[in-house]
């Protein structure tokens, strides 16, 4: 299962935020709907089968919000933070990215 929240925004939709494993660091995803379940919805639709969200452990930041809001896809990822809270300084990217790369598994 991975850990995750979301952010209710004003006008009713939902950002959420999901740490998937991805090969040996693992991804942080956010997607932008109308509510969870399709947010979850499209995940699955891209070939993520096995993705669910409970509780609401580790919501979008403010920033994380932004960057989604202003893509045009409302889907974008970029290395999760390690174990140790350290926090990668990498741009977003598309998710059609993260599909086309395929997992270093050691």
């Amino acid at each position: 299962m991975a850990a995750g929240g979301f952010c209710k925004l004003p006008n009713g939709s939902v950002v959420v935020a999901l740490n998937l494993p991805y090969g040996s660091a693992g991804v942080r995803v956010l997607v932008h709907a109308q509510n969870r379940a399709r947010a979850l919805t499209r995940l699955r639709n891209l070939g993520l089968r096995a993705i669910y969200l409970r509780g609401n452990a580790a919501p979008p930041t403010p920033d994380e919000i932004t960057a989604v809001l202003h893509h045009p896809d409302g889907l974008v990822w970029r290395t999760a933070p390690t174990d140790n809270g350290v926090i990668v300084n990498e741009l977003w990217h598309p998710i059609r990215a993260l599909l086309r790369i395929s997992p270093v598994v050691q």
